[in-house]
C-alpha cells in the first residue's frame, strides 16, 4: 500500500493522507508497528509518530499484545451517522442483550469482511467486546457463517477455500434459520447470530451475541437464537 488513502487516492495535505493511510491499515487488521510501516510504506519514525499522535485522539487503541487497532472515537463517529439500520438496531441490541445477558452486535458484509455497525455490551462482569468498525473476516464466527448463508454461493469467491465451514454447512444454518459457533473465531468464546432481513428477503446484516463458553455453553443455540430473531424481525419492522 502506498502512502495515500484506502482507496488509493491523495489529497495533497501529507500528514492526512499518511494518517488515513495508517487508519486504514489498521481497520484491516492490528498492526505492530513493524507490520504498519510494511503495510503503508511509511518511514518507521513517522508510522510511529502519526500512530500514537491517533492513539491520543482515541482514533487508534492498543490490544492486550500492544497491537494498533481501531480507537473507541471510530465508533462514536460512525455511531453518529444518520444510518437507518444502526439507528433501528440500537434499542433491540439493547433488549438482546439484556434478554441473553451478553454482548449484542449487528455486523454487515462488506467484501470478503464483515463490520460490526453496531453494538451493545454488557455493562458488567466477563465479556466479549467487539467495537462499533471493527473489521473481521468471513470465514469464521457465527456472524460470518450467517452473512455467506444468506449470500449468493457464487459470491463467496475463494472465501470458503479458508472458512471453517462448508457450503453444506451453510445450507443446513439457512434451513434453520440462525448459526452459532463455539471457538471458531476465537478460543474461549461462543456465538450465536440470525439474519436480519428487509421485507423483501433482502439481507441486510447479521444480528449476533457472543460471551465466553464457560458462560453460554456448548449448544447456546438452543437457548439464545430464539431472543436473536425476534430481534432481527424488530429490526425489519422498525425499518418500515
Amino acid at each position: 500500500m502506498g502512502q495515500g488513502s484506502s482507496e488509493g487516492t491523495q489529497s495533497g495535505i501529507g500528514v492526512v493522507d499518511k494518517s488515513v493511510a495508517i487508519l486504514a491499515s489498521v481497520a484491516a487488521a492490528p498492526r505492530a508497528l513493524a507490520d504498519l510501516v510494511e503495510a503503508t510504506s511509511l518511514p518507521r519514525a513517522t508510522a510511529h509518530r502519526l500512530a500514537v499522535a491517533l492513539e491520543v485522539h482515541r482514533l487508534l487503541a492498543r490490544d492486550p499484545e500492544g497491537r494498533f487497532v481501531l480507537g473507541p472515537r471510530v465508533g462514536e463517529f460512525a455511531a453518529a451517522l444518520p444510518d437507518p439500520i444502526v439507528t433501528a438496531a440500537g434499542p433491540v441490541l439493547a433488549w438482546v442483550r439484556d434478554e441473553c445477558g451478553e454482548s449484542a452486535q449487528l455486523y454487515r458484509r462488506d467484501g470478503a469482511e464483515r463490520i460490526c455497525v453496531a453494538a451493545a455490551e454488557r455493562s458488567h462482569g466477563l465479556r466479549t467486546t467487539v467495537p462499533v468498525g471493527s473489521r473481521l473476516p468471513l470465514t469464521a464466527g457465527s456472524g460470518a457463517q450467517v452473512l455467506c448463508a444468506w449470500s449468493d454461493p457464487d459470491g463467496l469467491g475463494g472465501i470458503l477455500a479458508s472458512a471453517e465451514f462448508t457450503l453444506r454447512t451453510l445450507a443446513e444454518i439457512r434451513k434453520r434459520g440462525w448459526a452459532q459457533s463455539i471457538g471458531q473465531r476465537e478460543a474461549g468464546v461462543a456465538s450465536v447470530s440470525a439474519p436480519v432481513l428487509s421485507r423483501d428477503g433482502e439481507l441486510l446484516g447479521a444480528i449476533s451475541v457472543s460471551g465466553p463458553i464457560e458462560r453460554l455453553g456448548r449448544t447456546p443455540g438452543q437457548r439464545l437464537a430464539p431472543v436473536l430473531i425476534a430481534g432481527a424481525r424488530r429490526i425489519t419492522a422498525a425499518l418500515g
